[in-house]
């Protein structure tokens, strides 16, 4: 089995603007004037110049960037301009993602796997005709995502207490490798990338990354940065492992079919497992528990499971959109 790859250069360099917004805030981590909030309420909250904005602001508080000052992650300026940013984004989640409110029935719609217009999700797609290109196209883009897998889910573990903090601790150790440096997940998905062939380097596709897969990886900093949408991160938390065992089983086989190395298999093979106990840990001990106690969040449970599905449905139509029609799903050329 080959060496573990650990993410490389844990900070990488400030992505190229896309807009106004995005643009006045690299300029002010590169040392330019503090940003301005004034074109906010112009912008596509979902595009890729509040995406970007936001995933370079929140980025301030996992690893940073190369040559930016850390001081800068309680930048008050930068601070009001998050807030002014979020506001919009989560209107639109709340408008594109509406509940009534029921944890039980949210859950079980996770049950229907979400489709193309063909019937087929994007791990159907990669599984029954992805090509070795799509799938490293799909690596390079959900590395934004994987390489912090766990981290915006830690930061509800101090606003929860009880059976449902017990509960996400254990769930939260698997992912963080069980005490073990080399099973630490996202270590796992950088072996992937190597087995693809691609740069394991942290955030190093992020010029590449459009705007829907920005603002799945925004969602996670979103939730986990308030305490006011700790419900919230729970439903994201409870979509994402009672989703994942189907479809890490259908990517595994894709790899294998695909040629690729066992550690690009061994990722998803992992989450087949470890996601189908975790599923039931989730629903019974974090979902219940924290219902349990705090039975007021329920709408925001069932709010976090909708927005969720609803950003995933956006990127697998970007992606399969681009894929059926033979063209990339990237901002530019892969490496």
């Amino acid at each position: 089995m080959p060496a573990h790859r650990e993410p490389r250069r844990r900070s990488p360099p400030l992505p190229a603007p896309r807009g106004p917004l995005s643009g006045e805030v690299i300029d002010a981590l590169r040392g330019g004037a503090d940003p301005r909030a004034h074109a906010v309420g112009e912008a596509d909250p979902l595009g890729d110049d509040v995406q970007l904005a936001l995933y370079v602001l929140y980025e301030l508080h996992y690893q940073g960037f190369a040559d930016v000052d850390d001081e800068h992650e309680w930048n008050p300026a930068l601070l009001a301009l998050r807030r002014s940013l979020e506001a919009p984004f989560l209107a639109a989640l709340r408008a594109g993602a509406p509940t009534d409110g029921g944890a039980d029935t949210a859950l079980a719609g996770l049950l229907v796997e979400p489709v193309g217009d063909d019937g087929r999700s994007v791990s159907h797609f990669l599984h029954d005709d992805g090509e070795l290109w799509q799938l490293r196209e799909y690596a390079a883009l959900r590395s934004l995502y994987h390489l912090k897998e766990a981290d915006p889910h830690a930061w509800v573990l101090p606003r929860l207490y009880g059976r449902a903090k017990a509960a996400m601790v254990a769930v939260e150790f698997d992912e963080f490798g069980a005490g073990r440096e080399a099973d630490i997940h996202a270590r796992l998905y950088a072996d992937l990338m190597a087995d693809l062939s691609l740069e394991t380097a942290y955030g190093h596709y992020l010029d590449l990354a459009p705007a829907d897969v920005l603002a799945t990886v925004n969602l996670m900093s979103l939730f986990g940065l308030h305490r006011s949408l700790r419900g919230a991160l729970v439903g994201h938390f409870a979509a994402v492992e009672v989703t994942s065992s189907p479809g890490s089983r259908r990517l595994a086989s894709a790899l294998k079919r695909v040629g690729a190395g066992p550690a690009a298999q061994r990722f998803y093979d992992e989450h087949v497992e470890a996601d189908a106990v975790h599923e039931q840990v989730v629903r019974r001990d974090v979902i219940g528990g924290l219902l349990a106690d705090a039975p007021h969040l329920e709408p925001d449970i069932a709010f976090g499971i909708a927005a969720t599905g609803f950003l995933e449905d956006r990127l697998a139509a970007r992606l399969l959109a681009a894929w059926r029609g033979n063209s990339t799903a990237l901002r530019g050329r892969l490496n």
